[in-house]
């Protein structure tokens, strides 16, 4: 499993998800200028980001499932 490269691909995904949301939570910790020009974009690329996992998630056991 671990040398299938739909698994790879949703492994990254996840991967990019939480780092985007402890990236969002870190600067809205620290708040400033940064936090109040970019929370809301990466809020944004956040859900891009796990609407872009959920897919995969589905593709690997749509794929796999039969």
């Amino acid at each position: 499993m671990l040398q299938d490269p739909l698994f790879i691909a949703l492994g990254i995904a996840c991967l990019a998800v939480v780092a985007i949301l402890l990236f969002g939570i870190g600067s809205f910790a620290k708040g400033g200028e940064f936090n109040k020009k970019y929370a809301n974009k990466l809020m944004r690329l956040r859900i891009a980001a796990q609407f872009v996992a959920v897919l995969l998630i589905l593709l690997f056991v749509w794929m796999r499932g039969s």
